[in-house]
């Protein structure tokens, strides 16, 4: 066709270094470079590079503009934060090919990965993703809420590590206190909970709780929010905060019974002793004391 592309990028949730080589090359020589505006502003581009700034809610007309553009032989960075693929820039794009010009079906697209929020705040956290997981957008601007209930629970009730995406926005306030009211009323109160808020950035910072005390309402869109398994549990470390663990085997059954005691109890533990005789999980409740910074 044009000779024009486009290359869908994952710019990572935080710094530069976090950023794959084949990231930094597509940046490098793309013409054009379109993206929600904090993520532009994160990148050293050069004079001659053309940003093309947009609002967060307008990723389909920013995808159109991508095509548009390479269509007409630009060399087009279509950038997401995090991973492209993940509730994010890819599926805008492929979504406007799908039902734009028959054209842009021959333009030659790429999707190039990066590390995911998920990924980011489970490496901080140590090793809550040992085992089965799912991610969950808490965002019903393009889905209605009772499907978000419904994933929940199946989440729930399939005990899986939840990492919850777009907890809370200014116009969404009121979600995130209705998923954790739903979660509290299917999972043990002693359930290992971490609010990962801007996760490689200077302002990052980690609330480690349970399910019981966690204040739903410190979660923004900055926040990766994960929900442990009944397997998953903390292993203290002296003199640091405790990593957030879950064990690639499943089914010890003494922890699933160790977290119900503790539920009954109101979770007014700080420690529980659990298999082996190991003091190995420690829970800060985060109303009692608030956050551990990273």
């Amino acid at each position: 066709m044009s000779g024009g592309r486009v290359r869908v990028i994952g710019l990572g949730p935080g710094p530069a270094d976090w950023r794959t080589p084949e990231a930094d090359a597509a940046l490098a020589r793309a013409s054009d470079v379109l993206g929600y505006a904090p993520y532009l502003e994160r990148l050293s581009l050069a004079p001659s590079q053309r940003q093309r700034a947009s609002d967060n809610r307008e990723e389909m007309a920013r995808a159109r503009e991508a095509l548009a553009l390479a269509a007409e032989g630009a060399d087009v960075a279509l950038v997401s934060g995090g991973d492209p693929g993940i509730f994010a820039m890819a599926a805008a794009l492929i979504e406007a090919v799908e039902g734009g010009e028959p054209a842009w079906r021959a333009l030659d697209i790429e999707v190039l990965p990066g590390v995911s929020a998920m990924q980011a705040a489970a490496a901080r956290l140590g090793a809550p993703l040992g085992h089965d997981f799912c991610a969950i957008s808490l965002s019903d601007n393009l889905k209605p809420w009772d499907v978000v209930a419904r994933r929940l629970s199946c989440a729930a009730e399939g005990d899986f590590v939840i990492a919850l995406y777009n907890p809370a926005s200014k116009a969404r306030p009121q979600r995130i206190h209705d998923a954790f009211a739903l979660l509290r009323s299917l999972k043990a109160g002693a359930t290992p909970v971490a609010f990962a808020r801007a996760v490689g950035r200077a302002d990052e910072k980690l609330t480690l709780t349970t399910l019981h005390d966690a204040d739903p309402g410190v979660a923004d869109m900055a926040t990766l929010v994960m929900i442990g398994s009944s397997e998953t549990r903390w292993v203290a470390r002296d003199g640091a905060r405790p990593w957030m663990l879950t064990p690639r085997s499943y089914g010890a059954g003494r922890w699933a019974s160790i977290q119900a005691s503790a539920a009954d109890r109101s979770v007014a533990v700080s420690a529980l002793d659990w298999i082996g005789g190991r003091t190995t999980i420690t829970v800060t409740p985060s109303r009692r004391a608030a956050s551990i910074f990273g």
